[in-house]
C-alpha cells in the first residue's frame, strides 16, 4: 500500500472533525480510563445563524494535573501505565485522586480552526477556589520537556487567545505545523486507505497521542490499540481538500 505522503495535506473538513469527535469521545468514555469523560458541547445560536450539531466543541472539564516526585507516584485509574521508572516519576503530570493544597484544575476544549483547518486545543487552568493560574505557575504543572521547550518559545508555543465561542481568554497550543505532523504520523500507517487519506475514526486518536504529553499524561495503551484495530465504520475518510 503507498504512502500518502504526496496526496494528503494533513486536514480535515469540520464535519471529518465532527465525525472523529464523536468516534472519540464514545470510545474513551466507554473504556472508563479514570479521566473525566470528554463530550460534545453544541455551540449557542448566534443572530442569524441557524444551530447545527457540527458548531461545537469537543470538552473535557476539571482535569487535576499534579506533577509527582519520585516518593509520589500515582496514577488513578488507568492500569495500563506504572511510574516502575525514574524518568516517569519525576517528568510525568497524572490525575492525582487525593486531597493537596496545591491541585490545580484543568478544563480542555478541542476546537476545529476553519484557517488551519486541523483541531487545536484550547485550555484553561486554576485553583480549586477558582483563581485562574498564569503561565508562570503552569510551567510548575507541566514535564520538564514542555516547560524548556516554553523557556525558549513561551508565546508561540503556547498562546493565550479569546475562546472562539466562550469569548474569554483561554491558553491555547499555536496549531502553526499541526497538519505536517499529522501527514507524517499517518505516512506509514496501516490506516491508510487506497483513496489516499486516513480513516477519520483515528484521526484525532492520533493528533491527541501527540498533544497530550505536553501536558504530562498519555493516552492509555489500550484505548490506542483498540482504536487502532478498529475498521472504520463509515469508510469516511480524509484527503486531499
Amino acid at each position: 500500500m503507498s504512502s500518502i505522503s504526496s496526496s494528503w495535506d494533513g486536514t480535515i473538513t469540520s464535519t471529518q472533525f465532527h465525525n472523529a469527535a464523536s468516534t472519540f469521545s464514545e470510545i474513551w468514555n466507554n473504556f472508563d480510563l479514570g479521566f473525566p469523560h470528554w463530550s460534545w458541547i453544541n455551540c449557542p445560536k448566534k443572530p442569524g445563524f441557524a444551530a447545527t450539531k457540527l458548531q461545537g466543541y469537543l470538552s473535557l472539564e476539571n482535569m487535576i494535573l499534579h506533577r509527582t516526585t519520585e516518593e509520589e507516584c500515582v496514577l488513578a485509574g488507568i492500569e495500563d501505565l506504572t511510574c516502575s521508572s525514574e524518568d516517569l516519576c519525576n517528568d510525568t503530570a497524572i490525575l492525582v485522586q487525593k486531597d493537596s493544597k496545591e491541585r490545580h484544575h484543568y478544563d480542555f476544549h478541542v476546537i476545529y480552526s476553519s484557517s488551519f483547518r486541523v483541531p487545536v486545543l484550547y485550555f484553561r487552568a486554576y485553583c480549586s477556589d477558582g483563581e485562574p493560574l498564569a503561565i508562570e505557575d503552569l510551567e510548575k504543572d507541566f514535564p520538564a520537556y514542555t516547560a524548556q521547550e516554553l523557556a525558549v518559545s513561551k508565546w508561540t508555543f503556547i498562546t493565550r487567545e479569546e475562546h472562539p465561542y466562550l469569548n474569554r481568554p483561554w491558553y491555547t497550543l499555536h496549531p502553526c505545523g499541526t497538519s505536517e505532523w499529522m501527514k507524517l504520523l499517518f505516512s506509514n500507517e496501516p490506516s491508510v486507505v487506497s483513496q489516499g487519506g486516513v480513516a477519520i475514526e483515528k484521526y484525532l486518536t492520533s493528533w491527541f497521542s501527540v498533544v497530550s504529553p505536553v501536558f504530562g499524561f498519555k493516552i492509555p495503551l489500550k484505548f490506542s490499540t483498540f482504536m487502532n484495530s478498529t475498521p472504520s465504520k463509515s469508510g469516511n475518510v480524509a484527503t486531499v481538500i
